[in-house]
């Protein structure tokens, strides 16, 4: 039987869904809320088959599957984005948002027919859930997808089948079902938009900045997975492996990944990427600050851990100190939004790009820093590093850049949105920069009042909502894009739902905060 957090976190996930169909409500909404009920049945599954070790591949054992909240978040940004770029007449994101919401629909109704296909005995009342949600879901995408749009939602349910097998059995214990429905999810779309647009290059249509994301995500994961299979023949910690890696690494960097990007941007993408990160003052003014907050956060590493003794090997760092990092990204992202979203938005990719291949050298071990760098990350732990990755990091700065990634430019009036929508930017500062840090902090110091049935307390995320409106209140009056248009009601609401998740979920909410608040906000 679920117990009470998976119950609460399952009904506070569809009361978020009934919201945002109460504002948009169309023939893609009977297929949201049908999702939601098969995904709620077939997480059941999943937890009872986590809980036997009946899973094919190994999940994070401290979790439960997370399979409904995961399964949520790309049709309902999908469905989002169509009703935002509808309003404003851009028929291109508008199909654009279909084929989203089709696809996440397509690949969560996939990863719950595999739980329900290895449950021993067969669950008769899942299967007949699964088949009549599969069937309004298929029903609708026959009605509303045409056939390029149909082979892209394949090609993509395609792509996530064999990254599923690849990474899930080459990293296990690193991800939920959940986790790896959103993370893999993610990436396959990534690497099918890539595959699209690089068949499909039309000179001077497109912003280089987009497909600046594509080309570096695409390459840092494929050259992961290039050393993954080459490591399995030769031992990575010697010399002459880590020579090799770096020469390659070089190679692959300079023969592949930029021909592949000057061919979609048609220009020399190192002199492109200069010019763009100069062009002007107060771009440098920002860098020069956000070069400062990286020393400060590479201080506090070294500072920590001169602070362990010999005698506290095991000693990890605080739920406090690792905070620290989140005010520190909370201070680098705030003058980005303001000042200049574009340069952010190519920083926060170079950044995710250093922080894959430093992951690659600590855990290939490739010297001289991979053994520096397992001793230095090995404070920071927690028990969501079960695997071998160590991801938190990594999930901390896509909480705060999926925003502003996935910030619907095209479809507002000269890139801003009025109402709630004009906070979308700011989901990850507000979900985890501001709400998740104070409810960790005051939950953890001053807490006495728990939820049923999880460590997290009342009084943390009571001060976490507050927190969060005494930030929105701060934008109002720093940031003079923004007008919320008396939506104070609806901001309210969202922040609220979303931090009782914080509360609730044990997924990576680093990652999946940041997306719900965007979704509610969104719509």
């Amino acid at each position: 039987m679920l117990n009470k957090p998976v119950l609460m976190e399952s009904l506070i996930v569809f009361v978020i869904v009934l919201f945002v169909h109460a504002v948009v409500w169309d023939r893609y909404s009977w297929c949201a809320v049908a999702l939601a009920v098969q995904a709620f049945y077939a997480q059941f599954k999943w937890d009872r088959l986590l809980q036997l070790a009946g899973a094919v591949f190994q999940f994070r054992t401290t979790a439960n599957s997370g399979l409904l909240p995961a399964s949520m978040v790309i049709p309902l940004l999908g469905i989002a984005m169509k009703e935002r770029c509808k309003s404003a007449g851009i028929v291109y994101f508008e199909r654009f948002g279909i084929v989203v919401a089709s696809t996440g629909m397509l690949v969560a109704l996939f990863l719950s027919v595999i739980a329900v296909g290895i449950t021993k005995p067969v669950p008769t009342n899942t299967c007949i859930l699964t088949g009549v949600a599969g069937s309004i879901i298929i029903y609708t995408m026959k009605h509303s997808l045409t056939v390029s749009e149909v082979i892209e939602v394949l090609e993509v349910l395609l792509i996530f089948v064999y990254l599923s097998m690849i990474l899930l059995y080459l990293l296990p214990r690193c991800f939920t079902p959940g986790e790896a429905l959103l993370v893999l999810g993610g990436m396959s779309f990534v690497l099918n938009q890539l595959i699209k647009r690089s068949l499909n290059v039309i000179e001077g249509r497109g912003d280089p900045i987009d497909f600046f994301l594509l080309v570096v995500v695409v390459g840092v994961v494929l050259l992961g997975l290039f050393f993954t299979v080459l490591f399995i023949f030769m031992d990575s910690g010697t010399w002459i492996s880590s020579m090799f890696f770096h020469t390659m690494t070089a190679v692959l960097g300079l023969g592949v990944i930029m021909p592949w990007l000057y061919r979609l941007i048609q220009r020399n993408p190192l002199f492109w990427l200069l010019q763009f990160l100069f062009q002007t003052q107060t771009r440098v003014y920002l860098l020069v600050y956000w070069t400062f907050l990286a020393a400060s956060a590479c201080g506090i590493v070294f500072y920590q851990n001169a602070k362990r003794s010999s005698e506290s090997k095991k000693h990890q760092a605080s739920t406090i100190t690792r905070k620290y990092f989140h005010f520190i990204v909370v201070a680098t992202y705030v003058p980005g939004l303001i000042y200049d979203r574009q340069l952010l938005y190519v920083a926060a990719v170079l950044c995710l790009a250093v922080f894959i291949f430093l992951e690659y050298i600590r855990y290939f071990r490739i010297k001289p820093f991979g053994q520096t760098l397992r001793h230095l990350l090995s404070l920071f732990l927690d028990e969501r590093d079960s695997g071998p990755l160590i991801l938190t990091h990594i999930y901390l700065l896509l909480g705060m850049s999926l925003p502003v990634w996935l910030f619907p430019r095209s479809c507002a009036p000269k890139g801003t949105l009025s109402g709630a929508g004009a906070l979308v930017p700011y989901s990850g500062v507000l979900a985890v920069g501001v709400g998740d840090t104070i409810a960790s902090v005051f939950g953890s110091t001053m807490g006495e009042i728990k939820w049923p049935g999880t460590k997290k307390t009342f009084e943390g995320t009571m001060t976490a909502i507050f927190a969060q409106i005494i930030a929105v209140a701060l934008i109002l009056i720093f940031d003079s894009s923004v007008n919320l248009n008396s939506s104070y009601a609806w901001i309210l609401a969202s922040v609220s739902l979303v931090s009782l998740l914080e509360a609730y979920t044990t997924q990576i909410d680093n990652l999946l905060l940041p997306l719900y608040l965007q979704i509610m906000f969104m719509v």
